[in-house]
């Protein structure tokens, strides 16, 4: 058996993609098998760091932060194809992230934004810059990051599925814009706003209602991720046994998906693991405006 687009149950990470992928009777290219749990994620920065230089970030909208393919028992791999490793400073610098894994070597080539200059993908490359936000460093960078860590390692963006008509570097477009499509299908900011939840530097929210708000967009639950301080180390929480983080920074959403990720047919499912490392006391996430200079 081989499967194809034209096999409609073969959902990623569904019992008969996973037994032909045991076999080894499936066609890589067509349906995910690398990694079949795929989290799209995203940022809520309140600055960029190069506002001097441009780097803004965009008004009332999360930031893309990437596509990831996760296997399905939600452990991952990372840097598989070395050939096109692009990043100019892997993080972590081996394939593994431990002292015996292989060293990815950092990129010193042209900025991965040049590959989408030759290919004419100027309208991409403006999206990008919008909305596809790095932070302290160069936006191609956190581009570069995301390709060589994650894109890698999805089994239908690799070179050989292209066949003998692959344009250089076409792979990687193809990662950005699938990457795209699936941001644009989640409206984090508009979700959270229409349960009256939005940035502010005095007014707190608790998790359970974030959460709440999410699933009733998403169908199902993301994963939330805040940054220090931790809530028993505030004057807030002090001598609490809650050590959840308390500032909103991040979002990843879970899903399978039917055949390729660049299909766009995708089923939402609820986070494996923990659902957030934020603090579960009531009101006491802290959502925080973007600083004024920092907006576009």
């Amino acid at each position: 058996m081989k499967l194809t687009l034209s096999d409609p149950q073969l959902l990623s990470c569904s019992t008969p993609l996973l037994a032909a992928n045991a076999s080894r009777v499936y066609d890589a290219c067509c349906s995910e098998t690398y990694g079949g749990l795929l989290l799209s994620t995203q940022f809520w920065n309140t600055y960029t760091g190069l506002e001097s230089q441009g780097q803004k970030l965009p008004a009332n909208q999360w930031t893309l932060h990437g596509l990831w393919p996760d296997y399905c028992n939600g452990s991952y791999t990372q840097y598989c194809d070395l050939n096109r490793q692009y990043d100019p400073s892997p993080s972590p610098n081996t394939t593994n992230g431990l002292r015996n894994g292989t060293v990815v070597p950092p990129w010193t080539g042209p900025d991965i934004g040049t590959f989408l200059e030759a290919l004419g993908k100027l309208d991409l490359l403006t999206w990008m810059n919008k909305y596809w936000i790095n932070q302290e460093d160069p936006n191609t960078d956190f581009w570069s990051h995301e390709f060589s860590k994650h894109g890698t390692c999805f089994s239908t963006f690799d070179v050989p599925c292209y066949g003998p008509s692959y344009v250089n570097h076409s792979e990687v477009v193809d990662f950005f814009e699938t990457s795209i499509l699936y941001y644009k299908r989640l409206p984090t900011y508009g979700w959270l706003s229409a349960a009256n939840i939005r940035p502010s530097n005095s007014t707190n929210y608790s998790l359970s209602d974030m959460q709440t708000a999410l699933r009733k967009g998403y169908g199902a639950i993301p994963y939330l991720g805040c940054s220090e301080p931790r809530y028993n180390t505030t004057t807030a929480g002090l001598g609490s046994t809650d050590t959840g983080y308390t500032v909103l920074s991040e979002v990843w959403y879970s899903f399978n998906v039917y055949g390729r990720p660049q299909e766009g047919i995708w089923v939402p499912r609820n986070a494996s693991g923990s659902l957030s490392n934020c603090v579960k006391a009531p009101n006491a996430v802290r959502y925080l405006e973007r600083t004024p200079s920092s907006v576009q």
